[in-house]
């Protein structure tokens, strides 16, 4: 099998696409991507055996049926500036190899993560975990909570400086540092893993500055692997999965019968749909 060669993704190798006001997101290396995906589907195939047409439609059904082998041949490499408390939500996707900067060794710089004024927004009171979007908040209010946050972060790096100065070990100067202290890692995932995170983490649930980060990956991704991006979008992130209840749903709307979905089922079915909740 030939090394895989995609001039526009060796045009992204080592390039920063800047995220937020400190971060950013910068592709270190990728293996494969849509013929590596092909010739492990076809391993008994060469090269040139298959036209365009063909080899996008073989992506597609793998997608489509979640065949997900040939998708783990495709390695992608990153290094990754983001805030800590991005990170912790990062992490969760257990399937990647990471290293992070540490504390214990590194004097960690001067740079926190400040949301713009368009970022601040109240508790969602539909959503525990997240913002309401739609209710604007008072813009002395704005101000006053991006001045907490800047002041604090301000005065928790100099008492950490101060630590350092006095000879206090790096590891237990480090332990009072916010959530919204920058950190560094390296994190390499393989596609049909990195399909999985971006699916949840571009949803509009997500945590907007994750979603931010999701963003700048998925469009290096669709460069490094168009044809598979292409079918992900059309039958993961735009596809939906019915349960055998919502499937019986759909036989009695189609048939004209009243439905018997209620409740969260039924929002949650009716969301699916593009429908509205109610």
């Amino acid at each position: 099998m030939a090394h895989a060669v995609n001039p526009e993704a060796d045009a992204l190798l080592d390039k920063e696409f800047p995220v937020l006001d400190h971060g950013f997101v910068r592709l270190v290396d990728y293996l494969g991507g849509d013929d590596r995906i092909v010739q492990s589907a076809r391993v008994s195939y060469g090269k040139g055996t298959k036209t365009v047409r063909e080899d996008k439609g073989l992506i597609d059904y793998l997608m489509r049926h979640l065949h997900t082998s040939p998708f783990e041949q495709v390695i992608l490499s990153f290094h990754l500036k983001m805030p800590i408390f991005v990170a912790r939500q990062w992490v969760r996707h257990r399937t990647a190899r990471m290293n992070e900067i540490s504390g214990r060794y590194s004097v960690m710089r001067d740079e926190f993560y400040v949301p713009p004024a368009g970022a601040v927004h109240f508790q969602s009171k539909t959503n525990k975990q997240g913002r309401d979007e739609e209710t604007p908040v008072p813009a002395e209010v704005v101000e006053s909570v991006r001045e907490t946050l800047a002041g604090e972060n301000r005065e928790t790096y100099a008492s950490y400086e101060k630590m350092l100065e006095d000879g206090i070990s790096r590891e237990l100067a480090r332990i009072n540092l916010p959530l919204s202290l920058y950190t560094e890692f390296y994190w390499q995932m393989d596609l049909h893993n990195l399909f999985h995170f971006l699916n949840l983490r571009l949803d509009a649930h997500a945590q907007l500055e994750i979603r931010l980060y999701a963003e700048v990956i998925a469009n290096i991704v669709k460069t490094v692997a168009p044809y598979a991006y292409e079918s992900f979008e059309r039958n993961i992130r735009y596809g939906r999965r019915f349960s055998s209840d919502e499937i019986e749903e759909i036989k009695r709307l189609a048939a004209g019968e009243e439905p018997q979905l209620t409740g969260r089922k039924l929002r949650e079915f009716r969301e699916k749909l593009g429908l509205p909740a109610d």
